[in-house]
C-alpha cells in the first residue's frame, strides 16, 4: 500500500464522500417515488411538504425547497393542472394564498416516502451514542450552511423562542420546552420542528452557545 497517497486524503475530504453516497441515496428515492405518477422531484417534495405542514403559502414551498419563487411557482401550476393541490384565499387576508393537497393529492402523497427505508434503517442502526453525536454534527453543519446563505434557516429547537436550554439539573434531560411544557435531552433536539417560532436574534444565538459551547 502507498501509505503517502493514503494519508493525503483528508478526513473532510473522506466525510464529504460518504455525504456523497448518502446524497445519491436520497436522489435516487426521490425519483423512484415521483416518477411512477408522472412527478417530477420537486413536484413529490412539494406534495410531502403540503401533507406534512396542512398547507403554506408559496414563499414557505419555495424557501422550505430552497428553490427560486419561479420554480416553486412552476411546480405548484403543475400539481394544480394535475389536480393534486388547490389554491385558497387565507381567512384575513383575501390577497394571501394557502396551497392545500385535494383529496387525489393527500391520496398520491401518502405513497410518498420522506425518507428511504434503507436510510432510516441504516440510521437505526446505529447505537444511541452514535446517533446524539450524529445529530449534534448534522445541527453545527446545518447552522453553518445557514449562516453562508447555502440553505433556507431549518425550524430547530435552538433558534426557538419556545426553547430554554439547560434549566434542569438532571443531566439526560437540561432543556426545556415551554411549548409543550416538557423536559428533553440532546436525543430530542429537533432539526425541524412543526410547532417552531423563531426567537430573537440574541435570544437564538445565546441558547446556541449554551447547546453548542465553542471549545
Amino acid at each position: 500500500m502507498d501509505h503517502g497517497k493514503f494519508s493525503s486524503v483528508s478526513l473532510p475530504d473522506r466525510v464529504l464522500a460518504g455525504f456523497s453516497r448518502i446524497a445519491q441515496v436520497l436522489r435516487t428515492n426521490a425519483w423512484r417515488e415521483a416518477s411512477p405518477r408522472g412527478l417530477t422531484a420537486t413536484q413529490g417534495a412539494i406534495l410531502t411538504i403540503l401533507r406534512r405542514e396542512g398547507g403554506c403559502r408559496l414563499a414557505e414551498l419555495a424557501s422550505g425547497l430552497g428553490v427560486s419563487m419561479a420554480t416553486a411557482s412552476d411546480a405548484v401550476a403543475s400539481l394544480v393542472e394535475k389536480g393534486l393541490v388547490k389554491k385558497e384565499r387565507q381567512a384575513g387576508d383575501g390577497r394571501a394564498l394557502k396551497l392545500t393537497l385535494t383529496r387525489q393529492g393527500r391520496k398520491d402523497a401518502g405513497g410518498l416516502t420522506e425518507w428511504p427505508e434503507s436510510l432510516a434503517a441504516a440510521v437505526e442502526g446505529l447505537n444511541g451514542a452514535e446517533q446524539r453525536t450524529l445529530l449534534a454534527a448534522l445541527m453545527r453543519m446545518v447552522r453553518a450552511l445557514q449562516e453562508g446563505g447555502e440553505i433556507p434557516v431549518a425550524r430547530m429547537c435552538t433558534a426557538c423562542c419556545h426553547f430554554r436550554p439547560n434549566v434542569h439539573k438532571d443531566r439526560q434531560q437540561p432543556h426545556h420546552c415551554s411549548y409543550v411544557d416538557a423536559a428533553f435531552g440532546a436525543a430530542d433536539l429537533r432539526l425541524e420542528c412543526g410547532d417552531f417560532q423563531a426567537a430573537p436574534a440574541e435570544q437564538a444565538e445565546s441558547a446556541w452557545k449554551s447547546v453548542f459551547p465553542i471549545i
